[in-house]
């Protein structure tokens, strides 16, 4: 029998479902009120046909809700839109909960929040599933009504049998501060408990700024047991129309830390920041060292975060990656903004010479000015110490027939390049990569592999809705 491969897919499936079961909503609201359905993209990235199941699990019980099963060839992508279920495999009205993939073939996965009748939320918040999972996991950056933002997250159950959690929210306004301390019992395997950090009543204030950590133990012991978490992040009334981003929970931190994008005003005004968590226990020394030669630092307390702004040393017009060291270990969530874009990404320890990405979209020239559809950048960054050559960016259809190869001549250390559909060539595959007309038969999914041949890289993408 074939080892079975299982994504645990915590928060962004619950989250969407609840907004998407409640009454509909003004095409005007911001992100936080606007409702999201979620597609779950995934690659197969193994050496034959995988057999794909999806198991749905409502939140804080057991309760299997749906399972499907879908056949994905080698190489492919493709894509289930959770609101398309019928029969006895739909979704409740008022769904919230998780769900974990099985597959017998190796699989990567990508959640994306697709938001519904809307004129103002165009973006698309996007969030990877997670293939093992650890005692603790670390979320960067928590917020309450600040920086225009509310925060949503979940820590979903990835062991065996109950689990009990404590989390722990740090302020980062003022790190001297004792952690707020919050516990829950009795998750059962698969399932998820959600915090909306707008309606915690453990946090008073009207405002607030901050980063969480999260341990668990088997339910009555002091066993560890495994957990993975997600964050939503909502843009309030006031924010950027399309304020709306994801990223995951981290187990553990390091250093350094590889940032493939680093922005000041570029692409009709796009700027990074980064959140900087110490996750350790004394105090963490940053530097953040950005490709173009500038750098910045920070002293950080421990628990506590801190967010660096691209602009705050880079010139305008600056489009690079940067590399973060410091004296202890820290996790990183770098965030886009700026220009009608809001996008967040982690940032790595580590490299590999292999990169799978589930969801890749493109589209022409006319429907992306007229504000029908996304475009995706790649940003790829070099973490080895010598300079790459011949990085390929394979573009792939549904049934992973590979549509165009981007090959990028030399990447220098620690630097980035960039890549997207339509410079792998220039069909009509490739102008409208990811949608019906790139895919036989019709039917969305657009996947890539980027390999290296010699140094490690990162990536980070970027969706740019107009």
């Amino acid at each position: 029998m074939k080892n079975l491969t299982r994504f645990k897919l915590s928060m962004l499936i619950s989250i969407v479902m609840v907004l998407a079961s409640v009454s509909m909503v003004s095409a005007q609201l911001p992100a936080n009120q606007t409702k999201f359905t979620t597609s779950i993209t995934y690659q197969n990235v193994g050496t034959a046909t995988a057999n794909v199941t999806f198991q749905f699990f409502n939140e804080k019980t057991s309760t299997s809700s749906s399972n499907p099963t879908f056949q994905l060839n080698a190489g492919a992508g493709s894509s289930l839109f959770v609101g398309s279920l019928t029969g006895n495999q739909a979704l409740p009205d008022n769904f919230q909960g998780s769900a974990v993939l099985s597959s017998d073939q190796p699989i990567v996965a990508t959640l994306v929040q697709v938001p519904q009748n809307t004129t103002t939320v165009k973006n698309r918040a996007l969030s990877k599933g997670f293939a093992s999972a650890t005692s603790t996991t670390l979320l960067a950056t928590v917020l309450k009504n600040t920086f225009n933002t509310n925060s949503r997250f979940s820590i979903q159950n990835a062991d065996s049998g109950n689990v009990d959690i404590t989390l722990k929210i740090f302020n980062a306004d003022n790190p001297a501060a004792a952690p707020i301390t919050i516990s829950e019992t009795g998750i059962p395997q698969g399932a998820a408990k959600y915090y909306d950090m707008a309606t915690l009543s453990q946090i008073s204030a009207a405002t607030f700024n901050g980063s969480a950590t999260v341990t668990a133990v088997k339910s009555g012991t002091a066993t560890a047991a495994n957990i993975v978490a997600s964050v939503v992040e909502y843009g309030l009334a006031g924010s950027t129309v399309s304020d709306v981003k994801a990223f995951e929970g981290v187990s553990d931190g390091g250093a350094p830390v590889f940032m493939a994008t680093a922005l000041c005003n570029v692409f009709g005004g796009q700027t990074t920041a980064y959140a900087v968590q110490n996750v350790d226990t004394t105090t963490a020394n940053v530097s953040v060292n950005y490709s173009t030669g500038q750098s910045d630092t920070a002293s950080i307390a421990p628990g506590t975060k801190k967010s660096i702004i691209g602009c705050d040393k880079l010139p305008a017009g600056t489009s690079g990656a940067a590399t973060i060291v410091s004296s202890a270990k820290v996790i990183v969530i770098g965030k886009v903004f700026g220009g009608g874009l809001a996008t967040a990404f982690l940032g790595e320890n580590t490299g590999n010479t292999k990169l799978a990405l589930p969801y890749v979209r493109w589209c022409n020239d006319a429907a992306y000015a007229a504000g029908s559809c996304q475009r995706t950048f790649l940003a790829i960054e070099n973490v080895g110490g010598a300079a790459v050559s011949n990085v390929t960016v394979k573009y792939q259809d549904k049934n992973g027939t590979v549509l165009g190869t981007h090959t990028i001549a030399s990447i220098a250390p620690n630097a980035k390049a960039n890549s997207t559909p339509i410079d792998a060539g220039n069909s009509t595959q490739l102008v409208e990569f990811g949608t019906a007309a790139s895919n036989p038969g019709g039917g969305f999914g657009g996947a890539v592999i980027i390999e290296g041949p010699v140094a490690n890289l990162s990536q980070s993408p970027v969706f740019n809705p107009k």
